[in-house]
């Protein structure tokens, strides 16, 4: 079924500075609580302590990642990101949040909620929402860059949403299913008591099915004016930081859900119902071409795989679109001046 939503929150550069930190100091305060500091938490992140605190600061999702992996790393518990995800209060997504909690329906929220996304920190590089009879489903795409990170990410990212979903309803949130791609780990009882629902592990997807008539629920604190201010200042956070335009957005999302990744230019203007010569023209307007835009996301899949997987060489050429592995290290020397094994493993080149 084609999705009612599809959505692509993560910039097409994993340095870009293009996230910010809400929803992390849920993450911190959990830690806290095992006497780990905010600064051992952002250690070797580039991310500052005091930036958790500051509204116009930036991060990006190379950071996340890294403070992830460091919290991961740092924990006592294995259930530390599904504890901290349940913390989330609406105050910690700032004007996020009160535009969820304020919007007239569920259903209105959840529309909100995926057009401004990139301002909740997913780690997924895409999302879709769609309808099947009596149950809504969320699935999560590009989870391979992820590596040992996914269950770390899902727990936070289903955890967190989950919390704040249920406190914008204010009652539980009817989650019918949740249905990750790795094996169940150490604390996996912990999931059904934290999502009360039934689990799948080692599943070939990542969904989120929930019942549907939630949708057309009546939030308990709608309010129009608040919900059309707070909505306004979310469009103009989005624009005001180093993002990317809806044109570039809309390039990349066509990209990651073709089946053949990166197709020809033809293609991906006819799915955009641009003709050829304006499409070019367009991207060349903001100083792009399609080649650029394919180039970065290439260099931005390939840097991820090679971070936080065990993937062969061979394999992430395939992955990312290239003839060959010869090919493939060819151009990520160009756009790095490293080669990938230098790159995977940076203490040997030195």
């Amino acid at each position: 079924m084609k999705p009612i939503k599809l959505v692509t929150p993560i910039s097409g550069d994993p340095d870009a500075p293009t996230q910010n930190l809400v929803g992390l100091g849920a993450l911190a305060a959990e830690l806290a609580a095992e006497g780990i500091s905010v600064r051992d938490l952002f250690a070797r992140t580039g991310v500052d302590a005091a930036q958790l605190e500051d509204a116009r600061a930036r991060i990006s999702h190379r950071q996340r990642l890294a403070i992830y992996r460091n919290a991961k790393r740092l924990a006592k518990r294995s259930d530390i990101a599904l504890l901290a995800g349940a913390r989330q209060r609406i105050s910690d997504y700032g004007i996020y949040g009160y535009a969820l909690i304020s919007s007239r329906t569920f259903g209105d929220s959840l529309l909100f909620s995926l057009d401004h996304v990139t301002m909740a920190g997913p780690a997924v590089r895409q999302i879709s929402f769609r309808i099947e009879g009596k149950t809504a489903i969320l699935r999560s795409h590009g989870l391979d860059t992820l590596g040992d990170l996914l269950p770390f990410a899902a727990e936070f990212w289903r955890s967190s949403m989950t919390a704040l979903f249920s406190r914008v309803l204010e009652s539980p949130f009817p989650s019918k299913r949740m249905v990750f791609p790795f094996p169940a780990p150490p604390h996996w009882r912990n999931y059904e008591r934290m999502f009360n629902c039934p689990i799948d592990f080692g599943a070939d997807r990542m969904e989120w099915h929930f019942d549907a008539k939630v949708l057309d629920m009546p939030c308990p604190n709608a309010n129009p004016i608040t919900a059309e201010i707070c909505q306004q200042v979310c469009d103009v956070v989005l624009t005001e930081g180093p993002g990317e335009s809806e044109l570039v957005r809309r390039v990349r999302a066509a990209c990651l859900n073709s089946p053949n990744r990166f197709p020809a230019a033809v293609r991906i203007a006819s799915e955009l119902g641009l003709s050829l010569r304006t499409f070019h023209r367009r991207l060349a307007q903001e100083g792009l071409s399609y080649q650029t835009i394919v180039d970065g996301m290439r260099r931005s899949l390939a840097t991820e795989l090679l971070e936080n997987t065990h993937m062969g060489i061979d394999m992430i050429a395939e992955r990312i679109g290239f003839a060959d592995a010869t090919s493939f290290r060819k151009a990520f020397k160009k756009w790095t001046s490293r080669s990938p094994s230098d790159f995977r493993h940076p203490e040997r080149s030195g």
